[in-house]
């Protein structure tokens, strides 16, 4: 995949970088918080090489890419000048519940790897001392321990952070107050005990102390806490804006930052500590309800209708509750039982899709996206596959369900947060038994044999493969054939011998090279120009039947900012086929280091029977170098 290209041609899709108030990147997905999200072309976007699919979601425009997001989200700010010092804030208004869930999901999407990476090191040390390898009391359990747990103990200062970001105001200030709930000198003051009755029968003791002889402070630990930094760093950006605002510029210095962590601080400590810590209590004890009364509801629901949580991203809203839940009682049931059998089920589905077909492509697709599906990253297979191709989504729905239901009757927990996938066995290890291992493992067997074998039953559509012989003798499918002609003298190159996986991989579309032997490139369409960029190594151009053709002058040629280049159109202009586009100087290039072969892709391949490339060596400017099948 070229990351560069695909990011010119999101951003300029998006409406250009004027558009972006901001792009983040999650384990799949851009995304954008654009200042008016009607001048992002959807359609174009999503027929972009490298583009599974998008969604609009909680004010957000989500690009879906695959696990080669955050090199194209690295991309896109450096052509568009985004630092990421802050987090992205829509322009547009929306909806209190949309603004809510995107502002967890924002919060907490930037340490979702982090998160995976801790809790996958806890459950493999769990592994370790349950088959013998290491003992619990040992130097070297301790140590690692520590790289695991870190996160969790700590989590107020990651969560002050991330926060700060989404609520624009100083992240050093959001660290020092959750430093402040974290702090050993409470440890060592007196208490006094308070009860109160929630609600049937369930009570929550507090323990308190007072500051200035009258304001109650709750003694609290806050450790691995969520809710109380949220509401911290809430009160923080107001307050702060107040102080900025009143604070004398001569000492603005040090008294708005001063202002700003008394006044909070004491805040958090009388107010927003206690109300958050009382939340997560009572939550603990709904999560305790459930597990006792219904305990196969939401493991079921997850693993049935998943699928749609990924789609807008609302996965990533139930992480605070998976923290509370770990935070209060030990282990997990909210996400990681469900979205094991969910994320089993889409992976299965995607497997026995590419097994079946009798496509190439669809079949290359469909093992590979499945395999990652099984690891816990589902994007692919449900934007490439199931969703594609419906019945395999319903197929996995089923199978997720089912899993997912005998997941929450057998009261599976997990220990630690991680991707829900094969990879995650360790989680499962706690307890006073190898019971919970062993039902997750059969979980896992549900959801794989139940998906392949609804599968298997409802099919799918199976895109023919038809072959170039098939096309060339069918003398009806060229009645209606575009030839595109060369648009540079040169020698062929079989675009699977170019040097850069981004073009011998047919990532950005099907198409053939030339290695120029003049430094001159005309149009080998009529159409109009959509894409010349400032580095004017690459020219787009549309024509007839929507046809999208790139042509892309050297390799890595962007890296010259223009240099050696002379363009002689402009975006929006009108060619005539053999109409000069740009010169360049070969020379110069090729001593500068680069390689000046020139691909020449057709963009929007997929929408084509078949792209046929001539068979010539050597061609000359005006030949006919592509036949597109319509």
């Amino acid at each position: 995949m070229n990351y560069y290209l695909l990011a010119a041609d999101i951003l300029k899709n998006v409406g250009g970088a004027d558009n972006v108030a901001g792009v983040t990147n999650c384990m799949t997905r851009l995304r954008f918080n654009l200042k008016d999200t009607k001048k992002a072309n959807v359609e174009a976007i999503k027929n972009l090489k490298g583009v599974q699919g998008t969604v609009t979601k909680n004010g957000q425009f989500q690009i879906i890419i695959g696990t080669d997001v955050s090199n194209v989200c690295e991309e896109i700010k450096k052509l568009g000048n985004f630092d990421g010092s802050t987090a992205p804030r829509s322009e547009e208004k929306t909806g209190p519940v949309n603004t809510f869930f995107g502002t967890l999901t924002a919060i907490f999407t930037p340490f979702i790897p982090a998160l995976a990476g801790s809790g996958m090191i806890k459950a493999l040390l769990a592994l370790l001392v349950a088959v013998g390898v290491i003992t619990s009391g040992s130097a070297t359990y301790q140590v690692f321990y520590a790289f695991g747990d870190a996160l969790f103990t700590f989590l107020p200062f990651i969560l002050a952070i991330s926060a700060a970001k989404r609520f624009n105001c100083s992240p050093y200030i959001a660290a020092v107050l959750a430093g402040v709930l974290l702090h050993s000198s409470f440890t060592g003051i007196e208490t006094t005990e308070f009860v109160l009755n929630i609600f049937n029968g369930n009570t929550v003791t507090f323990n308190y102390f007072t500051i200035f002889g009258f304001l109650p402070i709750l003694s609290a630990s806050y450790s691995g806490s969520v809710i109380p930094i949220l509401l911290i760093v809430w009160v923080q950006s107001k307050i702060e804006k107040i102080a900025d605002k009143y604070s004398p510029k001569p000492v603005k210095v040090f008294l708005s930052p001063l202002l700003t962590i008394i006044v909070t601080g004491i805040i958090a400590i009388f107010i927003a500590g206690p109300l958050g810590t009382l939340a997560g209590n009572i939550l603990a004890i709904g999560f305790n309800f459930l597990n006792d009364y219904a305990g196969w509801v939401i493991p079921f629901l997850m693993g049935t209708f998943a699928p749609f949580f990924v789609m807008t991203g609302m996965h990533y809203c139930f992480a605070p509750i998976q923290m509370i839940q770990y935070a209060t009682l030990g282990y997990g049931t909210i996400l990681g039982p469900g979205m094991l059998s969910s994320n089993i089920a889409q992976g299965t589905a995607s497997i026995v899709v590419g097994l079946k077909s009798k496509n190439k492509e669809l079949k290359q697709l469909g093992l590979s996206a499945g395999f990652t599906g099984l690891l816990g990253i589902t994007e692919p297979a449900l934007y490439g596959v199931t969703l594609k191709y419906k019945r395999p989504l319903y197929a996995a729905m089923i199978g997720g369900g089912c899993a997912g239901l005998y997941a929450g009757i057998t009261g599976i927990h997990t220990y630690s947060s991680t991707m829900a996938g094969l990879l995650a066995f360790p989680v499962y290890i706690g307890g006073d038994s190898i019971m919970n291992l062993v039902n997750a493992c059969i979980t896992i067997l549900i959801s794989m044999a139940v998906t392949a074998i609804a599968t298997f039953i409802l099919g799918f559509n199976d895109p023919p493969e038809i072959s170039v012989e098939a096309v060339q003798e069918n003398q009806s499918l060229l009645k209606n054939k575009i030839t595109a002609a060369s648009p540079v003298k040169g020698e062929v190159i079989p675009l699977a011998k170019v040097k850069d996986e981004g073009f011998s991989q047919g990532v950005l579309g099907k198409g053939i090279a030339v290695l120029p032997s003049e430094g001159k490139i005309y149009s080998p369409i009529s159409g109009t120009v959509e894409t010349i960029l400032d580095t004017k190594h690459a020219v787009g151009i549309s024509g007839e039947k929507g046809l999208e053709i790139l042509i892309h002058v050297g390799l890595d040629t962007v890296e010259l900012g223009g240099k050696y280049f002379d363009a002689k159109v402009k975006q929006g202009d009108e060619v005539k086929k053999g109409q000069l586009l740009l010169e360049f100087d070969m020379e110069a290039i090729k001593k500068a280091g680069y390689d000046i072969t020139t691909p020449v892709i057709i963009i929007n391949s997929e929408k084509y029977l078949d792209i046929l490339c001539t068979a010539n060596e050597n061609i000359a400017v005006g030949d006919t170098l592509l036949t597109i099948i319509p």
